[in-house]
């Protein structure tokens, strides 16, 4: 049995549909079950649980049976504490491997906060005893719709990254990489950095979205400390989801991101482009794909 935490989210979700597909046994957890069993309701053989990561009886209940787990929660400022929970609690219970989503440049050092608290919970499963494998994506397109407001309302997006180029990956080629890493045994033990099949600034981002709206999209660039007040005052995002966002978009200048072939490597084919996913999801920037591929 292979347990999915996070299974509300972009990628939990795809993963267990993919595994569903696959017809691998699949216990799919989240704080709202029956949401889930609706989203799943065609995803045949999967057991949905309630599980919360601050609520230590619920993740002991979900593992119990299990011999794989999937571990993934959304970023938030207790994150090694909670991460480092399940992993004791996994295996106390008698799970084996755990497949864990974590960050690029998960280092003690690294400028990101985020990924210095990734890089602590890799340090706990390194001592874990228990097998491992480390998933290091890149920023998900998926989360580019985030943007979609702004371009649809004022034909703008807003950041600090300059014409620094940016790793981007599909969340569907990350849950993929997932399944393989829990069904496939040559696969386990790794650690894979994952990204789509090339790089895009925020200049090369605004003249994709130009073309395929056929309408002008400009990238405005804002001094750091800007661009965090503005993610604060105009957004409400959090001090430290903030800061987060700024540091991610920073580092892309400090340290030029280059793609990886991991994702064709494990799963045989190509990852999936950028302009694809935009393409698909035309309608939340303001244009649907049958005005525009006409």
């Amino acid at each position: 049995m292979i347990v999915v935490m996070g299974a509300t989210g972009t990628t939990g979700n795809a993963l267990v549909n993919r595994l569903a597909a696959l017809k691998v046994p699949c216990r799919a957890l989240t704080r709202e079950p029956d949401r889930l069993r609706a989203d799943l309701n065609a995803s045949a053989g999967v057991d949905v649980r309630y599980a919360d990561a601050t609520d230590p009886a619920s993740l002991r209940s979900a593992f119990a049976g299990a011999s794989q787990l999937f571990l993934t929660m959304v970023n938030r400022p207790d994150q090694v504490e909670l991460e480092t929970r399940a992993i004791e609690i996994a295996a106390a219970g008698g799970i084996d491997h755990i497949v864990k989503l974590s960050a690029p440049a998960a280092e003690p050092d690294a400028p990101v906060a985020i990924s210095r608290w990734h890089h602590a919970i890799e340090e706990v499963l390194r001592d874990s005893g228990l097998t491992h494998t480390i998933l290091r994506p890149y920023a998900f397109m998926q989360k580019l719709l985030l943007l979609a407001p702004q371009v649809a309302a004022q034909g703008v997006i807003v950041g600090t990254m300059g014409g620094a180029a940016c790793n981007y990956i599909d969340c569907r080629d990350l849950a993929d990489v997932a399944a393989a890493a829990l069904t496939r045994t040559e696969i386990a033990g790794g650690t894979y950095t994952l990204t789509g099949h090339e790089t895009y600034s925020y200049p090369h981002l605004t003249a994709i979205l130009s073309t395929l709206l056929d309408t002008p999209v400009r990238y405005i660039d804002l001094p750091p400390a800007d661009f965090r007040d503005q993610l604060v005052e105009r957004s409400g995002m959090p001090g430290w989801l903030a800061d987060h966002v700024t540091e991610i978009q920073r580092m892309a200048i400090a340290r030029p991101e280059q793609p990886t072939g991991a994702v064709a490597e494990i799963l045989g084919r190509p990852p999936r482009t950028l302009e694809s996913f935009l393409a698909e999801n035309l309608k939340a920037f303001g244009r649907t794909a049958i005005e525009t591929v006409r």
